[in-house]
């Protein structure tokens, strides 16, 4: 934890001010504002650029705040939260008269969790009320998980950011639709079905789209400069060498099971082996990528199990639509 005390109570100050406060989480770097002030949450649309119809997160401090924010807490919603709150686990719920319309997109359904770091339960204890928070990156890039990435990305539009070291889950929160009988996951994250099936004691879903709107759900997503390319495991060195050979400076997700193969490219990033890993690093391989200058970059899918399904998640937004000819 690099944030001083001092700075942490300037942070609140400027969360009370109607500033903009970057701020680290166990998931990655959020954006945030005082979520009761309509003037300062339509400043996070700003300055991401995002459209005013995605909701955002509330961030509060304890499982005990949160029938402040929401209609009801139904007892699956309660039980989810004391097994895996402070955590990276997002629950919608409906939403209460404290939260302005303005942070979830005009909805009657309210996204809230509780971060799992020092640093975010010191700012939101310092401020005494809720943040509302995306991700403190330009819309639709890839996410921060340090603060030098805020910094170089979004620059003086931030008020003040607060460094807590690198995020040591690397992809954001999972999303759970708590407002029926039976929940339903809207975002693979940092909580995986698995855990949350073994909680529960019956399987769960995840579709792939939902008529409530969330965070991460639109087509294009997490993606870096260079354009990616989503191929099989086996096929990666083909055509990552295909790609460079037409004139493309390639990046290569270099899969475990090939990570002795020579491949000829202009980067090559060695996947991790463990999924926690390969999570805690994904956004940082992705930057890194673009930083070397890549123009494409090939990958391939891990198995959807586990952190895996997040991964995958984020790989395939990454890519998202093809480009126009």
């Amino acid at each position: 934890m690099k944030a001083r005390n001092s700075d942490i109570e300037k942070a609140a100050d400027v969360l009370r001010a109607g500033g903009l406060v970057a701020f680290p989480t166990e998931t990655v770097y959020g954006l945030g504002a005082n979520a009761e002030d309509p003037a300062a949450v339509a400043r996070v649309f700003q300055v991401k650029g995002r459209p005013p119809s995605h909701p955002l997160i509330i961030h509060i401090g304890g499982a005990e705040h949160l029938a402040d924010w929401v209609e009801e807490v139904p007892a699956t919603a309660r039980l989810l939260a004391e097994r895996f709150w402070p955590g990276p686990l997002t629950l919608v719920l409906r939403r209460g008269r404290r939260v302005p319309l303005e942070a979830t997109g005009g909805l009657d359904t309210v996204a809230v969790r509780v971060p799992d770091h020092p640093v975010a339960l010191t700012l939101l204890s310092a401020f005494g009320g809720g943040v509302a928070a995306p991700s403190a990156n330009r819309f639709g890039s890839v996410s921060p998980t340090t603060a030098d990435h805020v910094r170089v990305e979004l620059g003086d539009a931030v008020n003040f950011v607060l460094d807590g070291g690198p995020c040591e889950v690397g992809v954001e929160s999972t999303i759970v639709d708590a407002t029926g009988e039976i929940p339903s996951v809207l975002r693979p994250g940092g909580v995986t079905r698995e855990d949350l099936e073994a909680v529960l004691g019956f399987p769960i879903t995840v579709p792939s789209t939902s008529h409530v709107r969330v965070p991460g759900q639109h087509p294009s997503h997490y993606a870096p400069r260079a354009w990616v390319v989503l191929v099989e495991p086996e096929k990666i060195i083909t055509e990552a060498e295909l790609a460079q050979e037409l004139g493309h400076q390639v990046g290569v997700f270099l899969p475990p099971s090939l990570a002795d193969a020579p491949v000829k490219a202009h980067a090559v990033v060695a996947v991790p082996s463990s999924m926690a890993a390969y999570a805690r690093g994904l956004y940082g391989f992705l930057r890194e990528l673009d930083r070397r200058g890549c123009d494409l970059i090939v990958a391939s899918l891990p198995a959807e199990e586990g952190l895996g399904l997040a991964i995958a998640n984020r790989i395939r937004r990454a890519a998202g639509p093809r480009p126009s000819k």
